[in-house]
């Protein structure tokens, strides 16, 4: 049997055992066991510990839980609504503002939990009841909290960022960086899309007439900036040179706990100790992917399916845009099935070496395949924050929170191409701060 045949063996294999619900971690673990085991017979069970926990064995792992616990903080406090109400009172002076305060909010907030759940839901829970309470469609008010938290993979610190750089073996530094302005410029589509589709809906105009005064406008201020703070401080020591991004991860979650105990009086053993679990059971499950992942990634170098890809890829006789299409469309279908840290530890080992032979950078790359992920965050079957946005608002069906959602999906196909038009838009700031890659 062919490499490529046996290959898409273990791809239906695994798209079988997802289908009927298996976790991603067990359904990777259990196909690379069964490949192994056909393959090389029952001694190559012998190293499955060694290849397991060596995809563990990273120092740059210690940022993921810790930026994780930093997410959590500041999602167990009121920051989010805090965000928001600020928000809306600097922008209710413009069409569709309060939407705009959503996805305002939704940037930020992303860039202090770096997950796109937490920002769903954080957001969502004050953001949707208050437009549709002011006379917003629910495929509006739902849609536009959904994309919003897509930006949370995106803008940094960023899970699927770290690990993409440990993955790939790049700079966490500068994939940060990388993903700064591509991250602004897709929250200035969707806010362009949202003045543009709620001024011709004559949605929210009703608000404009609504005025604060200076002193309403700065009074949650002094709530929220200590946490913007956190990420530039965070931003300066990583581009700085003055710690590690695990070191800086420590700090920044520490700094939270502090602020969100100051701040908004969380005390409590109770709440400090949801903040830990949840920590602890994001963390555990995003280190079992990335286990099982590594285990996965050797089955298939150890059945040369893996090095089979990567030559017929690199075979192809195209154009390298054509080959980048190519690339973008088989990025875009795994990301409607499988979550964006599975897709990058399964895939970037892979196109790495041939976007790199095609004369693409690879953290120009990073980004392009974030957004990627970040389209299948808000697209069917998975689909990860339509199913948050359903679960905080029961009442709006997964069909008008898709229809809500799916303008914001065209914008970062525009956000794609542009950053093909101009790869500056990722490139400038690392080269900036950091100096051109070797």
């Amino acid at each position: 049997m062919s490499p490529l045949l046996a290959g898409l063996f273990v791809l239906a294999g695994l798209l079988v055992l997802l289908s009927i619900g298996t976790p991603i971690a067990f359904a990777l673990g259990f196909i690379s066991i069964a490949a192994l085991v056909i393959v090389d017979g029952w001694d190559s069970l012998s190293i499955l510990g060694e290849t397991f926990f060596g995809g563990l064995a990273s120092f740059g792992l210690v940022s993921i839980p810790m930026f994780i616990l930093m997410g959590s903080a500041v999602a167990s406090s009121n920051a989010g609504k805090d965000l928001y109400e600020a928000l809306d009172r600097w922008l209710n002076r413009v069409p569709g503002g309060l939407v705009l305060s959503n996805l305002g909010a939704c940037s930020v907030f992303a860039a202090l939990s770096g997950s796109s759940p937490a920002t769903c839901a954080a957001i969502g829970k004050m953001g949707i009841p208050e437009m549709t309470k002011r006379g917003y469609p629910k495929e509006i008010a739902a849609g536009s909290i959904a994309a919003g938290g897509t930006l949370g993979i995106l803008i940094p610190p960023s899970i699927t960022m770290i690990v993409y750089g440990i993955a790939t073996e790049t700079s966490i530094g500068r994939l940060f960086l990388a993903g700064i302005l591509p991250g602004l410029m897709l929250t200035g589509l969707f806010m362009v899309w949202t003045i543009y589709s709620c001024h011709r809906q004559g949605i929210g105009l009703e608000a404009l007439g609504k005025r604060f005064s200076m002193a309403e406008r700065f009074e949650a201020l002094p709530r929220v900036v200590p946490f913007l703070l956190i990420i530039v401080g965070i931003l300066y020591v990583l581009y700085g040179g003055v710690a590690t991004p695990s070191e800086a991860a420590g700090v920044g979650a520490l700094f939270c706990i502090v602020l969100v105990m100051i701040i908004y009086r969380m005390w409590r053993v109770s709440q400090m100790s949801q903040i830990f679990r949840d920590t602890l059971k994001e963390s555990v499950m995003i280190m079992m992917i990335i286990g099982a992942s590594e285990l996965f990634s050797y089955t298939l170098s150890v059945m040369f399916v893996t090095q089979s890809i990567a030559e017929w890829i690199a075979s192809l006789a195209v154009n390298q845009w054509i080959l980048m299409a190519i690339i973008n469309v088989f990025l875009l279908v795994a990301g409607f099935f499988l979550p964006p840290v599975a897709v990058i530890l399964m895939t970037a080992p892979i196109l790495l070496p041939i976007i790199i032979q095609a004369g693409f950078d690879p953290y120009w790359f990073a980004v392009v395949l974030t957004i990627n992920m970040e389209i299948g965050l808000i697209t069917p079957p998975v689909g990860l924050n339509l199913y948050v946005i359903n679960g905080i608002a029961p009442d709006i069906t997964l069909g008008q929170i898709l229809r809500g959602s799916l303008p914001y999906v065209f914008c970062m196909v525009a956000g794609i191409v542009l950053l093909c038009i101009f790869p500056g838009i990722a490139l400038w700031l690392p080269e900036l701060f950091m100096g051109p890659a070797l």
